[in-house]
């Protein structure tokens, strides 16, 4: 098995992304095609509307996934907090990237919550790009580190 470096983890807001979206989604690991009837089915079924995170949220968001990351001892080697979605780099270390992911966004959400969001955030679920290599890693730290929060 090849050695793993670290991961890019993404995940998008509640309502940003929906199932049937027309730059396509993923379902159960799959990349599949956009359908406008699942996305409007998708459309009616949520609750509430699209999250969009203002820039103090933002920042909330950012320093509580710092914050987390120090406490579980994962690395977090960059951060992107936009305002439908998240990237971090996350050096490979002793946990599982699902319970890392999950204690992320659980943390994001909770100071979100202390500061009066009072709202759902997240989607379920995130994408994660494997770094099996140094060149990998570095450029995927350098691509969040380019994007704009």
């Amino acid at each position: 098995m090849a050695k793993v470096y670290g991961y890019m983890v993404t995940w998008t807001t509640y309502g940003s992304w929906l199932q049937g979206d027309k730059r396509g989604y993923m379902r159960k690991g799959r990349v599949l095609s956009g359908s406008e009837e699942l996305e409007r089915a998708n459309k009616r079924m949520r609750r509430g509307g699209t999250v969009n995170l203002g820039k103090t949220e933002r920042e909330i968001v950012r320093r509580a996934i710092l914050a987390e990351g120090k406490r579980i001892g994962e690395g977090i080697l960059a951060i992107s907090v936009a305002s439908k979605h998240v990237h971090v780099v996350i050096a490979a270390g002793g946990k599982t990237i699902s319970k890392v992911v999950s204690r992320l966004k659980c943390a994001a959400y909770y100071e979100a919550q202390k500061d009066g969001a009072g709202r759902r955030l997240w989607t379920q679920g995130y994408d994660k790009r494997l770094c099996l290599d140094e060149q990998s890693l570095v450029a995927r730290i350098r691509y969040v580190e380019r994007q704009k929060g």
